[in-house]
């Protein structure tokens, strides 16, 4: 809830943006304007750190609804959810500054579909995340991405999913939901 008025403003102008131009490629990059408010910052006067990916969440509601994905999740009875996401800082964002989000989906695995996201000022990237996202059914289990594809059409330029991604991803998982994850300090 904490960014919910924008998120329905990015949502409302990116259907705006379907309905005036078509449905986006799959492999498009999606781009939204946005500034560093009050509520955005630390004790520092800069983003806080939590907040990039709150609002990277902006990118991934834009990029859904202007390629038509969202409405063919919708319709379908999928979603997906973020399973693990990383984020490495180059520069603060300042309150009051105006930056870009950019976000493109940059593969999948077997299980997962990938996200690549980028705070942007002037063309230089201050953050950038990579989120891993399942996709699943509201009637229950996994989409497969056979399924997945078959429906919206895969990207023609989607390409490999970096080594380092692969790594991250097997090395923050966490146990299976149906596996025990008792918390244990050593």
């Amino acid at each position: 809830m904490n960014v919910i008025w924008r998120t329905l403003l990015v949502i409302w102008r990116a259907r705006r943006a379907l309905r005036r131009d078509g449905a986006a490629p799959t492999g498009a990059i999606g781009r939204i304007r946005l500034r560093t408010l009050p509520t955005d910052v630390d004790v520092l006067r800069h983003m806080n750190n939590g907040r990039y990916l709150s609002l990277f969440d902006l990118g991934r509601w834009d990029l859904l609804t202007r390629t038509g994905l969202l409405e063919t999740m919708r319709r379908n009875g999928w979603y997906a959810v973020v399973s693990s996401e990383t984020i490495t800082f180059r520069k603060s964002l300042d309150l009051g500054q105006r930056f870009d989000v950019e976000t493109r989906l940059v593969g999948h695995d077997d299980r997962a579909l990938y996200v690549e996201h980028r705070a942007v000022v002037e063309g230089e990237v201050y953050a950038r995340a990579v989120v891993r996202a399942r996709m699943l059914k509201r009637s229950g289990g996994t989409l497969s991405h056979d399924e997945f594809f078959a429906a919206t059409g895969r990207p023609d330029d989607l390409g490999e999913v970096e080594p380092w991604v692969h790594e991250w991803a097997r090395a923050s998982a966490l146990p299976s939901t149906r596996a025990e994850a008792p918390s244990v300090w050593s």
